[in-house]
């Protein structure tokens, strides 16, 4: 019988359990050789299983129903699946006998109801430790923001201290970030020329690249620098030191909501909508007309223009062709007599 070797880690962060799938490799080569059992394919892959979808496992899986292979060796049924429906998955192709078997160096299993059984409650187990972990998580993280401190990663001037575990300022970066607000203050730079600006002097986001213009604005837009935490909706006392001054963080707000909120162009002219010529039905626009600087009306189809506009030293211009031309006061009043 042909087995598929499955080995996962928790985390596709490289820096974190790096051999962790070099360990497993190990250990289930070692079984194999013990056990005589015959590895048609190794598959590996980064990712938690507390969610689905995983690419590589429903690979494995797409090649045991192809029938590539009939058995599956993993470390451990924690390695296969920590959420019911990849656990599901594997007690169906059980059922079904197009898996015909299981190995684990660290768990015993047979393809009996009993060791069926005793698989679900494996991957059952394996559910409870990540819902219970993410609790446990949770629970710190608000005992923390009780206490003042931040839980997650530190904003950009501050750092995770590691040895206390709370948040200090980043004596580096922390006077950049403050220059990063004044010259935001001012009105002259853009979203865009304070990543520039940030990137010049070594600050960049998580994967080396520069900080795109979302962060920057979350950056200039976070209370954290006030002292104030917010986190999964609620606000929280921060015990960290500030180092913008809450002068300098208001004026930024108030670049943030003039550059979120920038003034609209053109102009709000009356009658806009609400008439239509009465030759040829079009609606009645406006513009600013270039010889005097009153409002023009107009109205556009393909015959005719009419506009109005502002007589010129008691003069009226501008009308020829199929050009109409009539004064404001007229239109005025035209429009009075019908109310």
């Amino acid at each position: 019988m042909k087995y598929i070797a499955y080995c996962r880690k928790s985390t596709d962060e490289k820096t974190k359990q790096v051999l962790s799938i070099e360990s497993q490799v190990a250990e289930i080569k070692e079984f194999a050789k013990r056990e005589g059992l015959v590895i048609s394919e190794w598959i590996t892959e980064s990712r938690t299983a507390k969610v689905p979808d995983r690419p590589m496992f429903a690979q494995a899986l797409s090649l045991i129903e192809a029938g590539k292979a009939r058995g599956l060796i993993s470390w451990h049924p924690d390695r296969l699946a920590r959420n019911s429906i990849d656990g599901g998955k594997i007690i169906y192709l059980l059922d079904t006998s197009k898996l015909l078997d299981l190995k684990f160096p660290s768990f015993w299993f047979e393809n009996s109801p009993q060791g069926k059984f005793m698989l679900n409650i494996a991957f059952g187990q394996s559910k409870y430790y990540v819902d219970n972990l993410s609790d446990n998580v949770k629970r710190g993280n608000r005992q923390k923001l009780r206490n003042g401190v931040w839980p997650s990663k530190a904003p950009y001037g501050y750092l995770n201290d590691p040895q206390t575990r709370t948040i200090t300022v980043d004596r580096r970066n922390a006077p950049i970030i403050k220059q990063a607000f004044e010259y935001f203050s001012s009105g002259k730079y853009s979203y865009t020329m304070i990543t520039n600006f940030l990137a010049e002097r070594g600050l960049h986001g998580r994967v080396k690249s520069t900080i795109h213009t979302s962060a920057i604005r979350k950056m200039l837009t976070n209370p954290f620098y006030l002292g104030t935490m917010v986190y999964g909706g609620e606000k929280y006392h921060g015990v960290h030191k500030q180092f913008i001054p809450k002068s300098l963080f208001d004026k930024v707000q108030e670049q943030v909501k003039f550059k979120d909120n920038p003034r609209p162009r053109g102009h709000n002219f009356s009658f806009t909508g609400l008439m239509k010529c009465g030759e040829c039905g079009a609606s009645i626009t406006a513009e600013h007309s270039h010889t005097s600087p009153n409002p023009s009306w107009l109205t556009n189809s393909r015959t005719r223009f009419i506009k109005l506009v502002y007589p010129i030293n008691g003069q009226v211009t501008g009308s020829t062709g199929r050009t109409r031309i009539i004064r404001r006061n007229k239109l005025l009043l035209q429009s009075n007599s019908l109310l």
